[in-house]
């Protein structure tokens, strides 16, 4: 049951401060502990993490300002700046890769499934960024998934050393919650759940 506890807790939290807590080491625990047990096919092992603090934090939302105001047409940049202005408010950002190079050599190595690898190493993306996102909520803290990947993964690939071999797959702002949640709403389970007895 604490483990359902701990989905129902996990959620989009996008009004956020630096007032966490609890402490870097903690939370440097959770990734550490996520990267190395969360499940890859053929155990790959491709998702790579970055931990994003103080002015590097500050440095990854300011650029992904630069990079959207590149897009967005300027009559419109007012919400683009508000949302970025909200998410580069919290206490840190956690940057989601998966290494290329890991699924090259798995596609070269088992041609007979090569096309599934690519699509192996996002589920395996998807679910370290899930195990994540709920370890922070257990922890006390909200966070969001962001996609900005293509807009920005070569100047932060520039910016802060990250191999090229590293694919951008998502970004997560986290902090202390400070806005109320909107209920949570669901699709009926029926035509969503099947049972075959």
């Amino acid at each position: 049951m604490e483990f359902m506890e701990a989905l129902k807790a996990r959620r989009s939290v996008y009004g956020i401060d630096k007032n966490i807590g609890v402490s870097e080491y903690a939370i440097q625990i959770l990734l550490e502990q996520a990267v190395l047990h969360t499940p890859s096919g053929y155990n790959a092992q491709g998702g790579r993490v970055v931990l994003l603090l103080n002015k590097n934090h500050d440095t990854f939302w300011s650029l992904t300002k630069e990079a959207l105001r590149k897009v967005v047409p300027a009559d419109k940049f007012k919400a683009t700046d508000d949302k970025i202005h909200a998410l580069s408010a919290g206490y840190g950002t956690i940057l989601y890769f998966e290494d290329q190079a890991v699924v090259k050599g798995l596609m070269d190595a088992n041609p007979l499934y090569a096309a599934n690898f690519p699509v192996w190493s996002l589920e395996s993306a998807g679910m370290l960024q899930f195990v994540v996102w709920t370890g922070l909520a257990q922890l006390g803290i909200g966070a969001s998934l962001q996609h900005y990947n293509e807009l920005i993964e070569g100047e932060v690939k520039k910016t802060f050393d990250i191999p090229e071999s590293w694919k951008l797959v998502a970004q997560m702002p986290f902090g202390h919650q400070i806005a109320p949640l909107n209920e949570k709403t669901f699709l009926p389970l029926e035509g969503r759940f099947i049972i075959k007895a």
